[in-house]
């Protein structure tokens, strides 16, 4: 699995939220997102990597954006599956508070920033997205259907609850998990054994410091 490169949005979101601004985006839609240039550069690399591997037997990608630039510039020249779009890989859905900083939900929403303190990041759902184990319930559809070696472009969450579902974790620990935060264009591998898929490696960004 690879996160996508670094998108506008990512890098509007990280000079709002420094700022102290409430919203980033302009109103995007967060499926419209593109990936900046630093991303395409990322993008590039990932396919470099990416060719001292298996050619795959499946190739999927989210249908947003971002996550289709990065296939596309990634697997660019290489006689490998062109990528089958699947909106289960999509990001996971903010709904109400999409475009907004951490200082936007607060002062903007205060009702529902208290609500998200209360119960937490995993179990929250905003008006209009996604809990967590939202994402859960999409990856557990789309997993039984994939065998072989499979290539995907995906997000950080779809990332991070693939590890819940594949190593059966509870909420403390895919929080842990999810604390350390995934790298835009980072690889993520796990390899099949006779009883299970084994993590063999998690954002892995050795690609993007290479000479």
């Amino acid at each position: 699995m690879v996160r996508h490169g670094e998108s506008v949005g990512n890098a509007a979101a990280r000079v709002a939220q420094a700022a102290g601004d409430e919203e980033f985006g302009s109103g995007t839609r967060d499926a419209d997102f593109a990936l900046s240039e630093v991303g395409r550069a990322q993008a590039a690399a990932v396919g470099a990597r990416l060719r001292a591997w298996p050619r795959p037997e499946t190739v999927l990608s989210s249908p947003y954006l971002r996550a289709r630039q990065t296939a596309e510039i990634a697997l660019a020249g290489a006689d490998w599956p062109q990528p089958r779009l699947d909106e289960r890989l999509r990001d996971h859905e903010k709904g109400a508070l999409q475009g907004l900083t951490v200082h936007g939900v607060r002062r903007r929403h205060p009702e529902k920033f208290r609500e998200r303190e209360r119960l937490g990041r995993f179990y929250y759902r905003p008006p209009g997205g996604e809990s967590w184990p939202d994402v859960a319930l999409r990856l557990r559809t789309l997993l039984p259907e994939l065998s072989g070696h499979v290539l995907v472009f995906t997000h950080d969450l779809v990332i991070v609850m693939t590890r819940y579902l594949l190593e059966g974790l509870d909420e403390p620990r895919i929080l842990e998990i999810e604390s350390n935060q995934l790298a835009n264009a980072s690889i993520t591998r796990w390899q099949r054994t006779a009883t299970h898929l084994h993590l063999t490696t998690y954002n892995d960004t050795d690609h993007l410091t290479a000479p």
